[in-house]
């Protein structure tokens, strides 16, 4: 049986995160808010795979909490690497889209 849509999701959505971080570390040579929007943006999806083979209800609600937090930073990296210049407008605005339609499918699962 294959991923959940949310599993499928956020995997997708890590893909676009490693791809933004490649775009900033060679564009740019921008290490700390790539690292950071890296870590955060891909820790979804492993937690919400991690959540499919939890020990319990309660353990599969923490980690879908924890998912819920991460990509909440996420949001916070991308709203900052456009403030600040690094990502056009028509790229925040992709990310936020993909983001809204992560932590909404993530939101429900916890």
């Amino acid at each position: 049986m294959g991923d959940s849509v949310v599993s499928q999701k956020s995997y997708l959505f890590a893909i676009r995160i490693v791809k933004l971080y490649k775009y900033l570390t060679s564009e740019y040579k921008e290490y700390v808010l790539s690292k950071q929007v890296l870590r955060s943006g891909t820790a979804v999806g492993a937690l919400i795979r991690e959540a499919k083979f939890a020990q319990s209800k309660a353990d599969f609600i923490s980690k879908m909490s924890i998912a819920l937090k991460e990509a909440n930073e996420t949001n916070y990296w991308i709203d900052l690497l456009h403030d600040t210049e690094y990502i056009n407008t028509k790229m925040y605005q992709d990310y936020r889209k993909r983001y809204k339609r992560n932590y909404i499918a993530t939101s429900k699962h916890s």
